[in-house]
């Protein structure tokens, strides 16, 4: 998703020729497993365009585990290499898993006697005055001009027979509850996803599809649709294996009072299996 991982949001996107710089990614092994206790690899990164290991390998801390009973597991075996990270997650309760990152911040600038702060820690050297959170913003400071962010970027994982526990919105922010499983997907039947934002049906997004190894393909495979008036988009499959589905939105609903605006972002691997 066009995001720093996922606490710097852009306000749109295009094609993967037009991508922003640096996207988002987590790329499983398998999203669908014949039974249980058994395990799945997930590369993750930051890239110029999904699934290609040529920027950086993106922090995992924020990585959740939800089992199909609801309750939390763990990454293990966190691997961080120049490009990528690799984790494993241990499938060993049947039904449908969801794994990824949910993020929010608020962020933003100040001003306390005349001199100019950021919210946020910033990058390593980068100069300027910086407070961590919009809590630690003094009580004198006046310019307060502040951004709330949100972002997922999750996929699921099916061992046996498919759950729905998974996909139950919280009626926050930007979310996504598929009408097609994400772990039933066929190359020759369209899939279909609902996107909500504060769960009612978010109508005109801009929604991108990307496929995996693009670059090895005479045809470039990406696609631009939008959501109908009931928030559902319909995507094709040109050719089975993992896309990368992303999509954002901003409004002037944040839920802290403290900001103006608010941006949301949402993103999930999709495995397309052959017909």
């Amino acid at each position: 998703m066009k995001k720093t991982i996922l606490l710097a949001i852009a306000a749109g996107f295009t094609l993967a020729s037009q991508a922003q710089a640096h996207d988002a990614w987590l790329l499983p092994s398998t999203t669908v497993l014949s039974d249980t206790t058994q395990w799945v690899t997930v590369d993750a990164g930051m890239s110029t365009g999904p699934f290609i290991s040529n920027h950086a390998a993106m922090g995992v801390d924020g990585i959740q585990v939800q089992a199909p009973d609801g309750s939390m597991g763990a990454i293990e075996n966190v691997a961080r290499t120049r490009y990528r990270t690799v984790f494993d997650v241990k499938i060993d309760k049947p039904g449908t898993w969801r794994i990824g990152t949910n993020a929010n911040s608020v962020s933003g600038t100040f001003t306390v006697d005349g001199e100019r702060w950021r919210v946020g820690r910033g990058r390593p050297g980068m100069a300027g005055n910086f407070v961590a959170t919009a809590d630690e913003i003094p009580a004198n400071a006046t310019d307060i001009e502040l951004v709330q962010t949100s972002s997922r970027n999750e996929f699921f994982v099916t061992a046996g027979e498919p759950t729905e526990s998974a996909f139950a919105p919280t009626n926050s922010g930007l979310e996504m509850v598929p009408v097609t499983l994400p772990t039933d997907l066929v190359a020759n039947e369209p899939g279909q996803f609902r996107f909500l934002i504060d769960g009612q049906p978010a109508a005109g997004l801009s929604v991108t599809v990307i496929p995996n190894g693009q670059r090895f393909h005479e045809t470039d495979h990406a696609q631009e649709l939008t959501t109908d008036a009931d928030g559902v988009v319909t995507v094709s499959w040109p050719v089975a294996g993992f896309y990368w589905l992303n999509t954002t939105a901003t409004d002037n609903k944040p839920s802290d009072a403290r900001a103006k605006e608010r941006r949301m972002s949402y993103t999930a691997t999709l495995e397309v299996a052959a017909p």
